[in-house]
């Protein structure tokens, strides 16, 4: 890498390049590209891993259209008693020798295999569950070490460890071909995602202290989130019924590697350490206000989370979806998402991120309930383009707020408090997947999405104590006044004894 950056400084390109370098909006391309190659990932697989493992599991009987070629047969069962006796009340000449007349239709072969479908794909719910959930978990468990971490080495290290890590997973992904496999793949992007989110998001807010810029261009980088989201379901949809299972994750390692690419060229990686005293995690944690925001984000993105491996089934079980109307079905929260992050990184600042946050909880929850009322991929398109705009006003004005309520009630170094943020989001998106499959089959794909949309109703009038959180100096104040009331008191007490 020294060979690398010498060659660069001795060059006419090596002015161009250190100016790149100084630059924060190249910085916030970097991020935004960074969070979207994770997260088209992320949801690459959604379309894809459901019907894989069903078809590796089933080889004899993969998905697809109900085999229409077996014979239809009948078994007939003897008459109800009460048929017995005609109307006049006396017996029948019926015999059990004419009992064949009363013929009584059984399931045919092709309902009876899509009853046993519907049985597989339920069970299969909670393993795909698992397998979503785990990538969550892991990057839940790497969080607090990130955070910290970037404190110690700076973010560019961190973040180019993400990079690496992910390409890793992507290759697994492509070549994998058993439940095992693809779950270690799984669980390896969590840590890659753990470093990519945490250093990217810590290192938009150093290089934008103003807290309106800072708004602004964690709106943008949501937004690479928001596109990663966008084009993940469809392209792997398409990729995996068109040309293979393979295809859709060698092309996005082909892309990650690009990405590293500019990483070592533009950040170049190196240990940088915080000139101020960082605040602990556990002081961030105990921050109610600072808890207050995170849970936000985890219950606006939990119910996204529960839908990716539920949904695609559902659909399947109850409209035949097949494999492109899968992917395609999270387009319009994808699209919706996108828009939401661009327009409430701006407009979060000017109403309100409390305001603009407790209105997302609301439609959230009311998006989730319309959900299950669709009877076709028609009728999934408002709730969905409900749901990701709602996620986005969640998402772009609760990222920011972090960083402020870190500015104005402790020290101004952000690694720890954007670990909190993601392990809110990881939060989401591990309960959601682990539990969805169980949900869904002891209470239904329905009452699971009634039950988070009624979470989300409860939750929101918290996000009111945000309008206005104590700084750092009112809280010193508040502190002053309660030593001096409790001073006061037991100087009456004593003037009482006496």
């Amino acid at each position: 890498m020294t060979v690398v950056n010498e060659w660069v400084s001795g060059t006419k390109f090596g002015g161009w390049v250190q100016r790149c370098r100084e630059s924060r909006r190249l910085v916030l391309v970097i991020v935004a590209i960074a969070l979207l190659l994770d997260n088209m990932l992320l949801t690459t697989v959604v379309p894809i891993i459901p019907e894989f493992l069903y078809d590796i599991n089933h080889p004899e009987a993969p998905l697809g259209p109900v085999r229409a070629t077996l014979p239809t047969t009948t078994i007939t069962y003897p008459p109800c008693p009460c048929e017995i006796y005609n109307q006049n009340g006396s017996h029948s000449s019926t015999t059990v020798s004419n009992i064949e007349n009363y013929n009584f239709s059984t399931l045919s072969p092709e309902e009876e295999e899509k009853r046993l479908r519907h049985k597989d794909l339920v069970q299969e719910t909670v393993q795909v569950g698992i397998m979503f959930a785990s990538k969550a978990f892991v990057q839940l468990l790497a969080n607090p070490f990130v955070g910290p971490l970037t404190h110690r080495i700076g973010y560019s290290i961190p973040m180019f460890a993400g990079f690496v890590i992910m390409f890793l997973s992507t290759i697994i992904f492509a070549f994998g071909r058993s439940y095992s496999v693809l779950f270690i793949a799984r669980a390896l992007q969590g840590i890659g995602s753990s470093c990519s989110s945490v250093s990217g998001m810590g290192m938009l807010a150093e290089r934008y202290p103003d807290d309106k810029e800072r708004g602004n261009a964690m709106g943008i980088a949501l937004g690479g989130l928001a596109l990663g989201v966008l084009i993940g379901p469809p392209f792997g949809g398409v990729m995996y019924e068109f040309v293979g299972k393979s295809a859709p994750f060698l092309i996005l390692s082909a892309l990650a590697l690009g990405d590293g690419l500019l990483q070592l060229l533009m950040l170049q990686p190196s240990v940088i350490r915080q000139e101020s005293d960082p605040p602990s995690l556990k002081s961030l944690i105990s921050d109610p206000y600072i808890l207050i925001a995170a849970g936000a984000i985890t219950f606006a993105n939990m119910g996204i989370a529960m839908l990716e491996p539920s949904l695609p089934i559902w659909m399947m079980d109850t409209m035949g979806a097949g494999r492109w109307k899968q992917g395609v079905t999270f387009l319009p929260a994808s699209i919706s998402y996108l828009i939401g992050t661009n327009l409430f990184g701006p407009l979060g600042h000017k109403m309100g991120r409390w305001l603009a946050a407790l209105l997302g909880l609301i439609v959230i929850g009311i998006c989730l309930m319309l959900i299950p009322l669709a009877k076709n991929i028609n009728h999934l398109i408002v709730p969905n383009a409900g749901l990701g705009f709602a996620i986005g006003m969640v998402d772009s004005s609760m990222m920011p707020e972090l960083g402020y309520l870190v500015d104005i009630r402790h020290t101004a170094v952000y690694g720890s408090v954007y670990a909190i943020g993601d392990v809110a989001f990881c939060l989401g998106f591990a309960i959601g997947p682990a539990m969805s499959g169980t949900l869904v089959k002891n209470i239904g794909f329905e009452w699971m999405l009634f039950g988070i949309a009624i979470l989300n109703f409860l939750y929101a009038p918290l996000l009111y104590c945000l309008k206005s959180p104590p700084t750092k100096e009112e809280k010193r104040s508040l502190l002053m006044e309660e030593k001096s009331s409790v001073r006061y008191v037991t100087y009456q007490n004593e003037e009482d004894d006496e």
